[in-house]
This record gives C-alpha cells, structure tokens and sequence, in this order.
C-alpha cells in the first residue's frame, strides 16, 4: 500500500502537516485510490467526529444562530442544498453559488468552487467569515462555545483537554467532514462483483468512458480539478471562477470538477445551480458549449449522441447514487447531543 506524503503547510495559528496512510475505522472499497487524509492517525478520532457532527449542525457557528453548516448541507441530499440554486445565510442573504455535495473530501486537496482553501481544516472558516452565509468570527465562536458547558466535555473527550481553540473547532469538523465516505453505490458494488449493470446501464458506462471520465475520472468521477465546461457566464453573478483567487486570465471561468456520484440527491448542478435536471446537463454538453479562450480541451470537440445514447447514458450515471449513505443515520443530526436545553449564545 503505497503513502503518501503530504508538504507541511503553514496557515498562520495552524500550522498544520499530514500524513495520510490508509483509513482504517473509516474505510473505503478497495477501487478507491489512497487518500490524501485520513482520520485514523489521529487520537481519539471516533470522538471528534462526534464532536465535528455536533458543530456541524449547531447554529452556535453563525452570528445571530440561525445558520449551520447542514442549512446548507443537508444530509439528505448527499449534503448539498436542493431547495436554492445558490446558498442562503442569515438574515435571507443569498450567496453567489451553489452549496457543493460533501463527500470524499479525504480524496481532495483543494476546496470551494474556486479552489480558494487548500486545507480541509481551514475551509469551515469560509463560510463561518463570510458576510451572507454565517457572517461571524472564529474567535467569537470559541468564546460561545467556552460558555456553552455542554461542549466542554465534548472536546475533552476529543482532544484531552476541555480548552477549546479555534484549531481544536476547525478540526473537529474537518474530521467529522472526512467521515462522510460515498463509496456503496451499484457502480461500486459492480466493481467489487457483486452485482451486474443492466444492458442500458452497460452501453451508458462505455460512452461515459467515451466522453466523461477524462474530466469524471472513476472511480470518485472526478479529477477535482478546475476548468472552464462551456457555460454561459450569468450576467448577473458575473462570476469569473478561479480566476477570482489568482488574478491569472487562463483561469477565467474556471471552476472545480464537481464529483458525479450521488447526483439524484445532489441537485441542482454547476457553480451557480442553473440545471435543475440531468437532461440540461446533457443538452449543455451536446448543444450549449460557449467557445472561449479558456475552454477545456475536452470540450473543442463536439460531443453528438443520439436521444438512446442519452438515456442509456443518464442510466449509467443513476448507477452512482449511493442510498445507504444519504440514509446513514451516523451522519444526521445528532439528537442524543444536540436535543438539549439552548446553550448560552
């Protein structure tokens, strides 16, 4: 089994480095590649998911305590967000993109549409900072939590020490994050030979392998890379993808690979939620590519299937809803801890 080993990567009071061998408790198929982290080189990790699961449906994180990370998030949608092409935040603001599926995230090394944060315990501090998700700070939220005594235990459990910072929050929730593994779908039980794709769902397999995965690479059907797919900028986001982050014109509109598993639950699709169903996405990729200086190489070439290729196609990628994990009772909201008297906020 190979390791692999990551640079040390400093981010002011965190200062963090990983290592990521192979997950043990938290484990995945044996298709999947090695991840990047893992939760099980970590003392206590069955405590801090606890405690990560705990903060990440706690509205204690947002400033007036109405948002949580799962307003966003909701486990029941492979946690995206179904009812908003764009996600919401307190006082009804509405952001500038589409709340993403969380899941594999032990697999990816950048985070964000834009691929603003390249450490998973530091993106919980996007939407916590940002002015129309959670408009709050994280040392605001360590002094709530310092005066919430339902926490104290929490974290002891977690890290030994009943003291709570904002790296101890930031990776408690990176951790429960990590735990939210999708790997259970009919696609996977086929590559483990425990069940056979339909002749539909065969001829759709072969042409994504056509047209797809160089983008959808199997078997977590994406590369979580950044590109430009071809749409159409909204003329009312104005939304310049990547290239928001790092000022260079070659990432213009570029943004990243989102996976294609779970895609039933995961609705609505693309950076700013403007396909409500499969069938647009397909027409997109077989009508609608917008030509540009930065457009994916993939896409120059147009991509012609039949209205069968199309369903058979659709029925391929129905192959990658992954049930047992949006039913996962593990993952949802923790009523043994968080069904209690409201904490000082």
């Amino acid at each position: 089994m190979r390791t692999l080993h990551l640079k040390l990567l400093f981010f002011g009071f965190l200062g963090l480095a990983l290592v990521a061998p192979q997950l043990k408790k938290w484990s995945y198929p044996k298709h999947f590649p090695t991840p990047i982290y893992s939760l099980n080189n970590e003392e206590h990790p069955e405590a801090r998911v606890a405690l990560g699961r705990a903060l990440f449906y706690d509205p204690i994180l947002s400033a007036d305590s109405t948002i949580s990370c799962a307003s966003c998030h909701s486990p029941f949608n492979a946690f995206a967000h179904t009812d908003h092409d764009l996600s919401h935040g307190i006082n009804d603001a509405i952001g500038t993109r589409n709340a993403p599926a969380l899941f594999n995230l032990a697999w990816q090394r950048t985070f964000m549409w834009d691929g603003a944060m390249n450490h998973l315990e530091m993106q919980a501090l996007a939407p916590i900072h940002h002015p129309k998700e959670m408009n709050e700070d994280i040392a605001h939220v360590v002094e709530k939590l310092r005066r919430s005594p339902f926490y104290s235990g929490l974290f002891q459990n977690a890290f030994g020490s009943a003291e709570i910072t904002g790296t101890s929050v930031l990776k408690a929730i990176a951790s429960f994050e990590l735990s939210l593994i999708s790997g259970n779908s009919k696609y996977d039980q086929v590559q483990q030979e425990q069940a056979t794709f339909t002749e539909q769902e065969k001829n759709g397999y072969a042409l994504f392998k056509k047209y797809c995965n160089s983008c959808h690479r199997e078997p977590l059907f994406s590369t979580y890379q950044f590109t430009n797919n071809g749409l159409s900028t909204d003329t009312t986001l104005n939304d310049l993808g990547k290239m928001v982050i790092t000022n260079n014109p070659a990432d213009k509109q570029h943004f990243k690979i989102p996976s294609l598993r779970n895609l039933t639950y995961s609705f609505p699709y693309m950076h700013d939620g403007r396909f409500k169903k499969l069938s647009q996405v397909i027409t997109h990729y077989t009508e609608e590519i917008v030509d540009s200086p930065t457009l994916s190489d993939e896409l120059r070439q147009p991509i012609i299937l039949s209205s069968t290729e199309k369903v058979d196609l659709v029925s391929f990628l129905l192959t990658l809803n992954d049930q047992s994990f949006v039913r996962d009772t593990s993952h949802q909201f923790p009523k043994t801890i968080l069904h209690r008297a409201k904490d000082i906020r």
